[in-house]
Protein backbone atom coordinates (compact mmCIF):
# COMPACT_ATOMS: atom_id res chain seq x y z
CA UNK A 1 0.00 0.00 0.00
CA UNK A 2 1.33 3.42 -0.94
CA UNK A 3 1.47 6.32 1.48
CA UNK A 4 0.38 8.70 -1.31
CA UNK A 5 -3.16 10.07 -1.16
CA UNK A 6 -5.27 9.67 -4.28
CA UNK A 7 -6.49 12.86 -5.90
CA UNK A 8 -5.87 15.77 -8.25
CA UNK A 9 -3.85 18.86 -7.45
CA UNK A 10 -4.83 21.65 -9.88
CA UNK A 11 -2.19 23.57 -11.84
CA UNK A 12 -0.63 26.44 -9.94
CA UNK A 13 -1.65 25.08 -6.54
CA UNK A 14 0.04 22.85 -4.00
CA UNK A 15 -1.18 19.80 -2.08
CA UNK A 16 -2.99 21.17 1.01
CA UNK A 17 -2.25 24.69 -0.30
CA UNK A 18 1.52 24.31 0.24
CA UNK A 19 3.41 26.90 -1.84
CA UNK A 20 6.93 28.18 -1.16
CA UNK A 21 8.70 31.39 -2.20
CA UNK A 22 12.35 30.53 -2.75
CA UNK A 23 14.53 33.45 -3.81
CA UNK A 24 11.74 34.92 -5.96
CA UNK A 25 10.61 31.64 -7.48
CA UNK A 26 7.30 29.95 -6.66
CA UNK A 27 7.32 26.23 -5.82
CA UNK A 28 3.97 24.42 -5.39
CA UNK A 29 4.01 21.00 -3.70
CA UNK A 30 2.61 18.29 -5.98
CA UNK A 31 3.58 15.08 -4.17
CA UNK A 32 5.64 13.91 -1.21
CA UNK A 33 6.35 10.25 -0.46
CA UNK A 34 9.57 8.58 0.68
CA UNK A 35 10.24 7.47 -2.90
CA UNK A 36 9.46 10.74 -4.72
CA UNK A 37 8.98 14.47 -4.14
CA UNK A 38 7.56 16.76 -6.84
CA UNK A 39 6.81 20.44 -7.19
CA UNK A 40 5.57 22.79 -9.90
CA UNK A 41 7.70 25.89 -10.36
CA UNK A 42 7.36 29.38 -11.74
CA UNK A 43 10.70 31.08 -12.46
CA UNK A 44 10.29 34.80 -13.24
CA UNK A 45 12.69 36.25 -15.84
CA UNK A 46 16.23 36.57 -14.51
CA UNK A 47 15.85 34.02 -11.69
CA UNK A 48 17.97 30.92 -11.33
CA UNK A 49 19.24 28.09 -9.14
CA UNK A 50 23.05 28.15 -9.18
CA UNK A 51 25.04 24.98 -9.84
CA UNK A 52 24.59 22.41 -7.11
CA UNK A 53 24.68 18.65 -6.49
CA UNK A 54 22.17 16.24 -4.98
CA UNK A 55 24.48 13.42 -3.85
CA UNK A 56 21.61 11.04 -3.01
CA UNK A 57 18.78 11.98 -5.41
CA UNK A 58 18.07 11.78 -9.11
CA UNK A 59 16.32 14.96 -10.30
CA UNK A 60 14.07 15.57 -13.29
CA UNK A 61 12.47 18.63 -14.90
CA UNK A 62 9.50 18.43 -17.27
CA UNK A 63 9.19 21.74 -19.09
CA UNK A 64 5.60 23.04 -19.06
CA UNK A 65 6.15 26.48 -20.64
CA UNK A 66 9.24 28.46 -21.59
CA UNK A 67 12.97 27.81 -21.87
CA UNK A 68 15.66 27.14 -19.26
CA UNK A 69 19.36 27.57 -19.87
CA UNK A 70 21.08 24.73 -18.05
CA UNK A 71 24.46 23.81 -16.67
CA UNK A 72 24.68 20.00 -16.75
CA UNK A 73 27.89 18.35 -15.54
CA UNK A 74 30.09 21.09 -17.02
CA UNK A 75 28.13 21.48 -20.26
CA UNK A 76 25.63 24.17 -21.29
CA UNK A 77 22.19 23.14 -22.52
CA UNK A 78 18.67 24.43 -23.21
CA UNK A 79 15.33 22.86 -22.37
CA UNK A 80 12.04 24.12 -23.80
CA UNK A 81 8.33 23.32 -23.52
CA UNK A 82 7.76 19.56 -23.62
CA UNK A 83 11.38 18.60 -22.90
CA UNK A 84 12.44 16.34 -20.03
CA UNK A 85 15.73 17.09 -18.26
CA UNK A 86 17.45 14.18 -16.46
CA UNK A 87 20.02 14.97 -13.76
CA UNK A 88 21.46 11.84 -12.13
CA UNK A 89 22.52 12.00 -8.48
CA UNK A 90 26.01 13.36 -7.95
CA UNK A 91 26.00 15.45 -11.16
CA UNK A 92 26.41 19.23 -10.86
CA UNK A 93 23.54 21.17 -12.42
CA UNK A 94 22.22 24.75 -12.52
CA UNK A 95 18.94 26.15 -13.85
CA UNK A 96 18.59 29.67 -15.30
CA UNK A 97 15.70 31.66 -16.77
CA UNK A 98 17.60 34.06 -19.01
CA UNK A 99 14.49 34.81 -21.09
CA UNK A 100 12.07 37.73 -20.89
CA UNK A 101 9.19 35.41 -19.97
CA UNK A 102 8.33 33.30 -16.91
CA UNK A 103 9.16 29.59 -17.09
CA UNK A 104 6.83 26.90 -15.69
CA UNK A 105 8.14 23.41 -15.02
CA UNK A 106 7.45 20.28 -13.00
CA UNK A 107 10.45 19.12 -10.95
CA UNK A 108 10.80 15.87 -9.05
CA UNK A 109 13.47 14.01 -7.17
CA UNK A 110 13.82 10.37 -6.19
CA UNK A 111 14.09 9.41 -3.41
CA UNK A 112 12.46 12.34 -1.63
CA UNK A 113 15.15 12.73 1.00
CA UNK A 114 14.76 15.92 3.03
CA UNK A 115 14.02 18.31 0.15
CA UNK A 116 10.59 19.23 1.50
CA UNK A 117 12.13 20.10 4.87
CA UNK A 118 14.71 22.25 3.08
CA UNK A 119 11.99 24.14 1.19
CA UNK A 120 10.12 24.75 4.44
CA UNK A 121 13.28 26.19 6.02
CA UNK A 122 14.24 28.44 3.06
CA UNK A 123 10.71 29.69 2.30
CA UNK A 124 10.92 33.53 2.26
CA UNK A 125 14.65 33.53 3.20
CA UNK A 126 16.13 36.47 1.26
CA UNK A 127 19.82 35.85 2.01
CA UNK A 128 21.38 33.51 -0.62
CA UNK A 129 24.24 32.63 1.74
CA UNK A 130 21.74 31.42 4.36
CA UNK A 131 19.96 29.36 1.68
CA UNK A 132 23.29 27.73 0.76
CA UNK A 133 24.06 27.04 4.44
CA UNK A 134 20.67 25.44 5.05
CA UNK A 135 20.84 23.45 1.80
CA UNK A 136 24.09 21.82 2.92
CA UNK A 137 22.26 20.52 6.00
CA UNK A 138 19.68 18.85 3.71
CA UNK A 139 21.94 17.04 1.22
CA UNK A 140 22.03 19.79 -1.44
CA UNK A 141 25.55 21.07 -2.02
CA UNK A 142 25.96 24.35 -3.90
CA UNK A 143 29.20 24.80 -5.82
CA UNK A 144 31.43 27.79 -5.10
CA UNK A 145 31.14 30.60 -7.65
CA UNK A 146 33.84 30.66 -10.34
CA UNK A 147 36.83 32.96 -9.71
CA UNK A 148 36.01 36.59 -10.39
CA UNK A 149 32.24 36.05 -10.16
Amino acid sequence: MSDMAIGITPAGTGVDGVVWNILGQTYSLKSNTPSSFSFETLFPPGTFVPPHVHPNQDEFIYMLDGTFDLFLDGEDGKASTGDLVRMPRGIAHGIFNNSDDPVKALFWVSPAGSLRELFEKIHNVADPEEVVRLAALHEVDFLPPPPGA
